[in-house]
């Protein structure tokens, strides 16, 4: 077993590989073009976010036996081609699960409670009690969709919050535990106050939250995305936001991200002009103790998995 690392991984993850005496080739700035040209030496590929594995990229790794990404997911994997080839994939969701859900609380307590405006207001000058009052999170409903790793981890860290959590996953039953209560989609829109997306992005889930998705919710809600960009449809949340069915959003990933191509995109300038609108730049599930728990996680699948040979 011979193993091509191409993105920058936390040491653990070789010294896993070490102690095992399992030999990788370890080249963080190595390009795609040099992944080609070595990957059919190898038997194993570590990936983060580098490049596309796609189709013709496999298809050049004629001994790879796994890839394992450094992440959540597996977004930049043609998971169905390498599957039909015999290739195990492997993804380190578990690593940055508790990252994502103390980020998006936090998020969601900016909202509710007006934390970016009355910091900005105060450093202008301005003293506004009144208009910065906020709401409490206690006593209301926070709606998961999709109930994994992150799904659950969210409730968990919302426990001590006070309030009810639904849980809908359209491809799980019989899934609730001590912190969330599995829901259908009928009593989700009914209940709701907090809308909280941890779904992957796949061909029926991209786009999906559009204005019938978002017509359907009996109350006001507070909108927060960290799964993936392309869940959503950022013009129907901008026209939710302006009919007030949206009290305010919190995006931690977007359809479109990076500069410039997001400062082109034709909602961004209507997205960034509000002030009920939080953003970060995808890094919810990137912490310093993240980057630790990505390879850890990967490193022990990946010897269950040689281990199993």
């Amino acid at each position: 077993m011979n193993i091509l690392i191409v993105d920058d991984i936390h040491h653990i993850l070789l010294e896993k590989l070490n102690q095992n005496n399992i030999a990788y080739n370890y080249q963080p700035d190595i390009t795609r073009e040099e992944a080609e040209q070595q990957i059919g030496s190898y038997e194993g590929l570590i990936i983060r976010s580098k490049f596309q594995v796609d189709q013709d990229f496999i298809e050049l790794g004629s001994k790879l036996q796994f890839i394992g990404r450094s992440g959540a997911g597996m977004d930049n994997i043609d998971e169905a081609y390498a599957t039909s080839k015999g290739i195990v994939l492997l993804s380190a969701n578990e690593g940055n699960r508790d990252a994502v859900g103390e980020h998006m609380i936090g998020m969601l307590l900016n909202l509710m409670n007006n934390l970016n405006r009355g910091d900005k207001e105060i450093r202008n000058g301005t003293w506004k009690r009144e208009e910065n009052r906020g709401y409490e999170l206690m006593g209301r409903t926070v709606a998961l969709i999709g109930y994994g790793n992150n799904g659950q981890a969210m409730a968990k860290k919302l426990s001590g919050f006070g309030v009810t959590v639904l849980a809908y996953d359209k491809y799980k039953t019989g899934f609730s535990d001590e912190y969330a209560t599995e829901a259908s989609m009928e009593e989700v829109v009914k209940m709701a106050d907090v809308l909280s997306f941890h779904i992957p992005l796949t061909r029926e889930t991209k786009g999906m939250v559009d204005d019938e998705y978002l017509f359907h919710f009996r109350k006001p809600i507070f909108f927060l995305m960290g799964a993936r960009g392309g869940i959503a449809h950022i013009p129907a949340v901008l026209k939710n936001l302006d009919s007030g069915k949206i009290l305010g959003a919190a995006f931690d990933v977007l359809p479109v991200e990076k500069f410039p191509a997001l400062s082109q995109a034709e909602w961004y300038a209507e997205l960034i002009r509000r002030d009920n609108v939080l953003l970060s730049p995808h890094v919810a599930g990137w912490t310093f103790e993240s980057y630790y728990k990505l390879s850890d996680v990967l490193a022990d699948k990946i010897l269950t998995l040689l281990h199993q040979q």
